[in-house]
């Protein structure tokens, strides 16, 4: 799969010290969003799915949950071992293979769904919506999973690491960088793709959330992560710290989150 102006540079490697905050931080997705997903594509029992860029294995074992047949591919081999322990956890089977969006080939699946979840910007989205239309049946579809955090008073936090992340470099970070001359949502991708038949899902929840969990969070982004700030990480950790204790002295937080799933389907597929 050849590089074109829409893709963002990947090095898998940038991941590799995120891991353990991205497994015990990150925001999960709800069952029932994946559930509503399974619904929505008519998914039957056992269905072929295929996570592409995996990470820690969320959407993968909920999929297997669901009931669905699970793949599961990432290009960091820490990411892979991590989500393998959590699938064992869950009691789940997913087959886990290395590898990311360039390695995909016309002769896999075929597929009656693959999702992606907070990878889609570090993809070629064009290229790799192309490949999808070669594995992915034709009653078949691509969802795209995303979190936002809506302007609430419970979310002055989210403002806040937001503005210290963006002090240490966040907005040089590729995919942070690239949106400002390029595109901030899935849908003109998809649009110009063969899954042009759009479904948007949303869950919000609201959940406590603590000073340690924030900066575990902040820890498990590519653009913050301890290996990308080296010698930086203690100041950094300081400062967040620091602006967190003059919202909240006692550290506790209330997290208002939207878990978002695009589902993405060739035109007339969903329709009967």
């Amino acid at each position: 799969m050849s590089m074109s102006q829409d893709s963002v540079p990947c090095d898998s490697g940038r991941f590799r010290s995120t891991v353990a905050f991205y497994e015990r931080y990150r925001l999960g997705y709800p069952q029932r969003l994946i559930d509503r997903v399974a619904r929505l594509m008519r998914l039957p029992p056992g269905a072929a799915v295929l996570d592409l860029g995996t990470g820690t294995g969320m959407l993968a074992i909920g999929f297997a949950r669901a009931g669905m047949a699970v793949s599961a591919m990432d290009p960091e081999p820490a990411m892979l071992v991590a989500a393998e322990k959590a699938a064992r956890t869950a009691r789940v089977d997913v087959a886990f293979t290395r590898g990311g969006s360039d390695e995909l080939r016309p002769g896999m699946g075929p597929y009656r769904l693959v999702t992606i979840g907070r990878a889609f910007h570090w993809m070629d989205r064009a290229a790799t919506l192309a490949m999808l239309d070669h594995i992915v049946t034709p009653d078949g579809g691509v969802t795209l999973f995303h979190d936002a955090h809506p302007d609430v008073a419970e979310n002055r936090w989210f403002k806040t690491l937001v503005a210290v992340t963006g002090r240490f470099g966040r907005a040089a970070a590729p995919h942070v960088a690239e949106r400002k001359g390029g595109h901030r949502r899935y849908e003109p991708f998809l649009l110009a793709s063969a899954f042009t038949q759009l479904d948007g899902l949303s869950v919000t929840v609201k959940r406590p959330i603590t000073a340690d969990e924030i900066v575990g969070r902040a820890f498990s982004m590519s653009a913050t992560a301890p290996g990308r700030l080296g010698a930086r990480t203690p100041a950094f950790e300081a400062e967040l710290r620091a602006r967190l204790a003059d919202l909240s002295p006692d550290g506790q937080f209330v997290e208002v989150a939207e878990l978002v799933a695009v589902l993405a389907r060739r035109p007339g597929a969903g329709e009967g």
